[in-house]
């Protein structure tokens, strides 16, 4: 846990020294979601009914931004190779990079998100549902995301390789995320969507950390 706690602390500080970086994905998220309602016009039942997906989709292409800068650093300077022959577990090490970016790319979306839902006209429950949603799913964006960022180490066009890769993995979040919010406003309740939403989760956070950690074992071979 020491490990991990470290390369998670370690992230955080090169990711406040590239604020550039971190504040691109969540100005990207705040154009993204504000242009729909400009564009649409003022309907509010058309703008609750899209608002859900509208800010789903914001934050799966806010968070993509920053998966390929995952790895990438650290394999072009060789901190990847250290970490592999370090005696801690490669495993934890992975997951500690995986935690720092979700704090560093999920979080921040999931704190935005119901400011952002407001010029949709979402009602207080909707915006926490918003809010539920994003939290048990922003995290399993990053653990997938990690997969395929892994899996494109030094690859010529790695970023459109990476998008090809993870996309069609991101839909059942995608769905089940706005689904959530979409059923407790037509008050069919969301129990269900978030149950699968924490049972992906729970499956992300066993293997997502061991299929990245073989990825990149990979790559480095």
């Amino acid at each position: 846990m020491n490990a991990l706690l470290a390369v998670t602390r370690r992230d955080l500080l090169l990711a406040m020294r590239r604020k550039t970086e971190v504040l691109t994905a969540l100005f990207f998220f705040v154009i993204v979601t504000s242009l729909f309602p400009l564009g649409i016009g003022p309907e509010p039942a058309l703008l609750r009914k899209i608002g859900p997906g509208v800010l789903w989709v914001g934050a799966l292409l806010a968070t993509m931004l920053g998966l390929q800068r995952m790895f990438a650093a650290d394999h072009a300077d060789g901190t990847l190779e250290q970490m592999a022959l370090a005696p801690s577990p490669l495993v934890l090490l992975v997951a500690g990079k995986n935690l720092a970016h979700w704090l560093v790319s999920g979080l921040p979306l999931v704190l935005l998100a119901p400011v952002l839902g407001l010029q949709f006209g979402l009602d207080g429950e909707a915006l926490a549902m918003l809010t539920l949603g994003l939290l048990l799913g922003t995290p399993v964006l990053s653990l997938i995301g990690s997969i395929g960022a892994a899996l494109t180490l030094g690859v010529r066009g790695g970023g459109v390789l990476l998008s090809l890769l993870v996309l069609p993995l991101f839909i059942p979040t995608l769905i089940f995320g706005a689904g959530a919010v979409q059923a407790q406003q037509s008050g069919l309740g969301a129990g269900g969507h978030l149950s699968l939403l924490a049972a992906m989760l729970l499956l992300a956070l066993f293997f997502a950390p061991w299929a990245t950690t073989a990825a990149v074992r990979i790559a480095l071979e």
